[in-house]
């Protein structure tokens, strides 16, 4: 559907993008993920024909739009100030575009009537927008893009200004929608928990580059970085070297704390090198005795818990000062308390759950 080939952009002599490649396929819902300043709202303008790329090309359904202007190109977007006209109904609002299209005013009233029935927002075509909430306008605004049947619906953000609860609903709904419809959706947000709850894939981006491109799945359990593994859920850090063993396994020598298996992956698999063991919260178990069935033990004492209804969370300070995260679910309903601040822990966890990222890598 969508081919980003080597496009890049500046601002003032400042690079936002740098040459980026990206294919998006036909109806999928693609997440662009990365913190403020990553370059991923640039990337999104020149999707939308917003802004013209210094370098490379841009394709849609295999034709170049590179310098397309953007009422040309069948791609629509939402923000997340959705742009509605506060003088004219839902009604109006939503039939706003086929209007300037000059569509018959039977087709209009048809069309808007499916899509309001699609945004479960049936007989309030009549509605001011001043009257609806701000779940109500995000819907007509998804709506009203839609109604023109673009290629290519971009989506800038369009949650971030609602409540939590409202956010969570409103992420369900939508993949339902895009889903119906089965149209190409492009998602920017910098909500981890937004990007892998909605998307086929996720694009993280940082420094205005594409760090990881995959499945959420892929993104979470597998990075390539440390950066994509910081940004993108809790990850504890303890830095140390990298070595081998007699059999040839890879671990990791922590100074006075002990050495830690570890499975790097192939192209960080260089013995002598120093770097950082990562390890998810919730990867990790805390147990009151030293285990006999765990690969990898540390010993520390239990700082701080939080009770947190789903699990428990532990600030654990290792023997050598580190300070770790641990998220233990909460499995058995318990009237008091297993762990004690000020305890004796042991934290154990599989090869297999750790990653490991050269210095060269951290930031």
């Amino acid at each position: 559907m969508l081919e980003v080939i080597g496009a890049s952009k500046s601002f003032s002599g400042k690079k936002a993008l740098q040459e980026t490649h990206l294919t998006v396929g036909d109806g999928e819902f693609l997440s662009i993920l990365g913190p403020s300043g990553c370059g991923k709202t640039t990337l999104l303008r020149l999707i939308a024909g917003l802004e013209w790329s210094d370098t490379g090309s841009l394709k849609l359904n295999g034709q170049d739009i590179t310098r397309v202007v953007a009422h040309k190109r069948n791609v629509h977007t939402v923000f997340q100030r959705y742009a509605l006209f506060p003088h004219m109904t839902v009604f109006e609002n939503v039939a706003f575009g086929l209007r300037c299209k000059k569509v018959d005013e039977k087709e209009i009233k048809k069309r808007v009537e499916e899509n309001l029935d699609l945004a479960n927002m049936r007989g309030q075509g009549h509605r001011s927008i001043t009257t609806l909430s701000g779940g109500e306008q995000q819907r007509v605004a998804l709506i009203r893009a839609l109604v023109n049947t673009p290629k290519l619906l971009l989506l800038d953000e369009p949650l971030g200004a609602l409540d939590l609860k409202l956010r969570l609903q409103l992420q369900q709904e939508l993949v339902a929608i895009q889903k119906r419809v089965k149209t190409t959706f492009v998602f920017v947000t910098h909500d981890q928990q937004e990007a892998l709850n909605m998307s086929d894939r996720v694009a993280v981006m940082n420094q205005g580059r594409i760090e990881q491109l995959g499945t959420p799945n892929e993104i979470y359990e597998f990075p390539r970085s440390y950066f994509v593994s910081s940004f993108v859920g809790g990850i504890n850090r303890i830095d140390g070297t990298l070595k081998t063993d007699d059999a040839g396994r890879y671990f990791v020598d922590v100074p006075s704390l002990g050495n830690f298996f570890s499975e790097p992956t192939q192209e960080f698999r260089v013995a002598g090198v120093q770097g950082a063991l990562c390890i998810r919260p919730e990867k990790l178990t805390l147990f009151s005795r030293r285990p006999t069935t765990v690969e990898n033990i540390a010993e520390g004492v239990i700082k701080s818990q939080s009770y947190l209804g789903t699990h428990t969370q532990f600030e654990v300070t290792l023997k050598n000062g580190s300070q770790v995260s641990v998220f233990q679910q909460n499995t058995q309903k318990l009237a008091k308390k297993v762990f004690q601040v000020g305890d004796k822990t042991y934290l154990g966890w599989q090869t297999n759950m750790s990653h490991f990222f050269p210095e060269a890598g951290l930031s």
